[in-house]
């Protein structure tokens, strides 16, 4: 089965070595078709660099997208903790982070602008090879994907993002794009009809995930554009209300054309294996392999969540915990003190069993009962993404990678958007147009697979609740973007909820408790039996966050500006 993912690792492999030889976002002379594009490995590996360094890397989702998760109470950074104004809605665009994902991003997208304008000219000379063709389609979807993470980040009602179609440029100019800033777009929605158009223009030529063979699965699908439109929409309907329309039925498609459904296991989503990873469920992800050969393929955050120091066995990172108030929202499907699916699945609370090797040679595994040594404690660790460290011998069988925890990756499929995700969005969808039975069905839809109790009546509290319980610790998923989104043009009732999360400071457990002999012991942390009581999560008291509209978007960073030289504008509030 190891054969699945030579795709996924070919990706990282060549966005380390060669990228930089071909695809700089102003590349030495004037790349064009017939100096390129002249047989179909050229055109894999034009594609290969720029699905790689997204992940690869730390610069985007390797992990410095997902500090910004910080500023809600799902979970706080457990060890880094620099940029204090970033998990306080403090924001400044020089913040490494929001800097990092920026540069990253606009390069990428540079790179798709180039395939897409290079192949277009090639097509008018010469029909497109199939493989051509799925490149272009590719890339297509890729400058989407892009566009579209920079555009709900930083562009808002009354100011887009930048952004251009080399090949447009082309067209109206004759002349090739000239590598400039692009033009910045009057409102953000002007960025999503660019989007859609994108995806639109990606799905003729790429293929179903079904269609895919073995060696190519987890390319970028017609699931993944579709999916994708659907979010792209419920961001849109920020600003046009309208969207919603557009949501549903993009939803409806996935459904009906694409046979999207749910897993029959919620445990299943997060398997290690991968005969699990291309079900009904998957619309596109991040395929990792983890410890396949001595390439590391797949993002850090499945490992950088493992305790720090791992116990002594292997080295997690402790970089993102899990808050109380995230335990206890998920805890609110209990039945009768039993703990649900969702809850066991997606968080490790103190005495929590679970399988980890014996000692550092990795060789035994055994039942561990969790507990935490190192760095700001919150009580709790991420729990999605443990199975593959249940594996004896787990580096040689292939399940994390072999840095010794220099760069834990894992065999995983980190999830970028699932059907269950789409479903409550079409749940939002329908509460918006007013189809609150049709909205039930898709809310209890999901919460049946986790053997929930289904709602009676469906309120935007439990669109919350939902959404943030089933996506809990997907941070593509992006549980911020939903908070903001929601505190600018929710309904009254999810906008309050949200402003409230916004501007909550996070609790955890505190650093003291009594062990089982009755003993009080100060800042003890490492006896899983210890009782604990909740308190505040202390690092970022003041100043306290305190949402305002334009905190919808990130503030530029301050190069960008400069460089610029007033063809960008900061985003107003900043």
């Amino acid at each position: 089965m190891k054969k699945i993912l030579v795709f996924a690792i070919a990706l990282t492999a060549l966005s380390l070595s060669s990228c930089k030889s071909f695809l700089d976002v102003k590349p030495e002379g004037t790349p064009t078709a017939d100096t390129y594009f002249t047989n179909d490995a050229q055109a894999e590996n034009a594609i290969k660099a720029i699905y790689g360094p997204f992940y690869d890397g730390d610069d985007a989702y390797g992990r410095e997208i997902y500090w910004e998760q910080c500023a809600g109470n799902m979970m706080v950074p457990g060890r880094t903790r620099g940029y204090s104004g970033l998990f306080t809605l403090n924001y400044d665009g020089d913040f490494d982070p929001l800097k990092n994902v920026w540069n990253c991003f606009t390069k990428l997208s540079a790179r798709a602008n180039w395939i897409i304008d290079a192949l277009l000219e090639k097509q008018k000379v010469t029909p497109l090879t199939e493989v051509e063709s799925r490149s272009l389609g590719e890339a297509y979807f890729m400058r989407a994907f892009f566009h579209f993470t920079l555009a709900y980040r930083y562009g808002c009602g009354t100011q887009g993002i930048p952004a251009v179609k080399w090949e447009q440029v082309r067209e109206e100019t004759g002349s090739v794009y000239n590598y400039q800033i692009p033009p910045q777009q009057a409102t953000v929605m002007d960025n999503y009809k660019m989007i859609i158009e994108d995806f639109d223009a990606a799905l003729p030529l790429i293929k179903s995930v079904n269609d895919y063979d073995k060696d190519n699965v987890g390319r970028a699908c017609k699931e993944a554009a579709v999916a994708m439109k659907a979010r792209v929409y419920s961001y849109w309907a920020t600003w046009d209300k309208s969207k919603w329309s557009d949501v549903k039925a993009c939803v409806d498609e996935l459904e009906t054309t694409y046979k999207r459904d749910l897993l029959p296991s919620y445990s299943e989503i997060f398997s290690e294996e991968f005969t699990n990873w291309f079900g009904p469920e998957y619309c596109f992800s991040i395929p990792s392999t983890g410890g396949v050969g001595a390439v590391r393929a797949g993002v850090e955050f499945t490992g950088a969540c493992l305790e720090n120091k791992g116990w002594g066995v292997y080295n997690g990172w402790g970089q993102f915990k899990p808050t109380l108030d995230a335990y206890e929202e998920l805890a609110k499907d209990n039945i009768k003190g039993e703990r649900n699916e969702r809850l066991t699945r997606s968080i490790l609370e103190y005495g929590d069993e679970f399988v980890f090797p014996t000692a550092s040679d990795l060789k035994e595994v055994k039942t561990w009962r969790f507990y935490s040594e190192s760095d700001v404690e919150t009580g709790f660790q991420i729990n999605k993404y443990m199975p593959a460290f249940a594996h004896a011998d787990f580096i040689n069988a292939g399940y994390v990678n072999e840095s010794g925890g220099g760069w834990p990756t894992t065999r995983t499929n980190f999830t970028i958007i699932r059907f269950a995700d789409c479903l409550l969005l079409r749940a939002e969808a329908n509460l918006h147009l007013g189809n609150a039975d049709a909205a039930k069905a898709d809310i209890n839809r999901v919460r049946e697979r986790s053997h929930l109790e289904p709602v009676t009546k469906v309120s935007w509290e439990n669109i919350y609740h939902e959404r943030y319980a089933e996506l809990a610790f997907e941070p593509v998923c992006d549980h911020l973007g939903d908070l903001k989104r929601w505190a600018v043009s929710g309904e009254p009732e999810i906008k309050a909820i949200a402003i409230k999360e916004l501007e909550s400071h996070p609790r955890a457990r505190h650093y003291s408790g009594t062990l089982p002999d009755g003993t009080f012991k100060e800042g003890y942390r490492g006896d899983p039996d210890g009782t604990w009581e909740p308190g505040p999560y202390l690092d970022f008291q003041s100043p306290a966050p305190v949402w305002a509209d334009y905190k919808i978007c990130f503030p530029y960073p301050s190069d960008e500006i400069t460089k610029a030289a007033g063809a960008l504008k900061q985003n107003p509030g900043y």
